[in-house]
This record gives structure tokens, sequence and C-alpha cells, in this order.
């Protein structure tokens, strides 16, 4: 079977709607990431934030797959780690051919430098903070991921984009989209970085919530969808996956 060619043009066509005007060099940057590493911008692969394109796990994951990745080995850096403040250090190494001595990458989160959305998983982020790094190197990417990004999980930020407003809006549905501007960000994000099918999400947040839409929920039961939403994606995507297709509409077949 022939695989499918990522289009450079489709690429920037796409990440122009999600994201609006970008400069002549983030568009060679993303048309060279394209050609290069034909990394998608439709399955999830890269992200624009702060005017720079950053890769995500799920695309650096599908790049080693691509490439014929032999395997990916991690480790738990017990030294390093510290269980009782909830700071984890993990080691990966990636190996891409059978001969290979693997790519090093290491990986640390704790409570400091992670998102309170994920605050919890702190050992399930640095492995994944390691693995990504790992593959940067094996693959020669030159962007951090998005996981590493402190805009994602702290207050280092490179940009705001992502971060819990000082005041926050009323939760009467007036202000666009009951007043859900930045939450609505953070759950793109998460439907993008997990390569989730948008629809089945607002149907899951509706159920979760118990009102009709999305729209119709406070602001506490959308922040804490999204919590859920993400501690779910990141403990086990394949089972959120079942939950959300349970969403789906059945289709009815006349006799």
């Amino acid at each position: 079977m022939k695989k499918k060619t990522i289009s450079a043009r489709s690429n920037a066509r796409l990440a122009r709607q999600l994201w609006g005007h970008f400069s002549g060099v983030a568009s060679s940057s993303l048309r060279e990431l394209t050609e290069r590493y034909s990394l998608s911008v439709a399955a999830g692969d890269l992200q624009f934030l702060n005017g720079r394109w950053y890769v995500t796990h799920s695309g650096l994951l599908q790049l080693a797959t691509r490439r014929g990745c032999r395997g990916i080995k991690t480790s738990l850096q017990d030294r390093s780690s510290d269980a009782l403040a909830g700071r984890w250090v993990f080691r990966a190494t990636v190996y891409k051919s059978s001969t290979s001595k693997g790519f090093v990458g290491y990986g640390d989160a704790d409570p400091t430098n992670v998102s309170s959305l994920v605050r919890g998983a702190e050992m399930r982020v640095a492995e994944t903070r390691a693995v990504n790094r790992a593959l940067r190197k094996a693959y020669g990417i030159g962007l951090c991921s998005v996981e590493e990004l402190g805009s994602l999980t702290g207050s280092s930020a490179p940009s705001r984009s992502y971060e819990r407003p000082a005041s926050p809006p009323p939760s009467n549905g007036a202000n666009n989209g009951n007043g859900h501007p930045r939450l609505k960000d953070k759950l793109c994000l998460l439907i993008r970085q997990h390569n989730l099918d948008p629809t089945l999400v607002k149907a899951y947040a509706a159920h979760f919530c118990g009102t009709e839409t999305l729209r119709g929920a406070s602001r506490e039961l959308v922040e804490s969808f999204i919590t859920q939403l993400e501690k779910e994606a990141i403990e086990d995507r394949d089972r959120l996956v079942c939950k959300l297709n349970s969403f789906s509409q059945p289709v009815e077949v006349s006799s």
C-alpha cells in the first residue's frame, strides 16, 4: 500500500484556520517540517504557540513508527526521584535499529512544573518528557515538544494563552460561549494533543456536566471536565477513545 503523502500546502491551510496568520519564517519552517518529517497538523503532530512550532508526543511516536523504530526503554531514576515530594525523573532510550546503541533522554516532573490539570500524574508526565527528548535526539528534531512547555506545565510559560485568568469571567453564558474563552482553548488543545474526536468530546462533556450542551454548563463544571478528560487521556487513551465512541449516535436502519 502506498504511503499517504502529507501536503505542505494543506498543512499550511489548516494551520492558518486553527491559529490565524503567521510569519514567512514560520511558514517556511512548517514546509520543512512537513517535507522532512511528514508531520501533520490534522493529526495533531504540531502545535503553533507564541509564534513558534512545537512537536507533540503523538507526533514523535508516529514519526518513530514511520522510521522503523525498534523500541523505547524507560527507567525510573530512583536516586533523583522523591515520591513524598512528588518529584520523578525518568531516563528513556530510543533504539532506531537492531544495532543501535540507543539515544538517551531524561525527563523530570514535580508539582512546581506541571499544570494543575495533571496534578497527581507527575510520574507519567516525567516519563513522557523523557521519551520525547530521546525521540527528538534520535530523529534530529530541533523543536521542543508541547509536553515540555512551561505554558502547559508551570509559571515559566513562553505563552500565556493557557494560563488561568486572574479574574474569572462570569459563568452566566454572556461572555463568548459561557465566559470560557480560555477554558475553550485548553479543551481544544487537549483534543488536538491527544487526537480526539471533537464531536464526541462535546457529547461526553455535556453528559459529564449534566447539561444538553457544553455551553449551558457552569465554569466550575467545565474545569472539572477538562481535568477529568486530561487525566483519562494520560492514563489510558485507548480506554478514553472507547468511552468517547459510546457517545456516538447510533445509525438507524429502516426495515
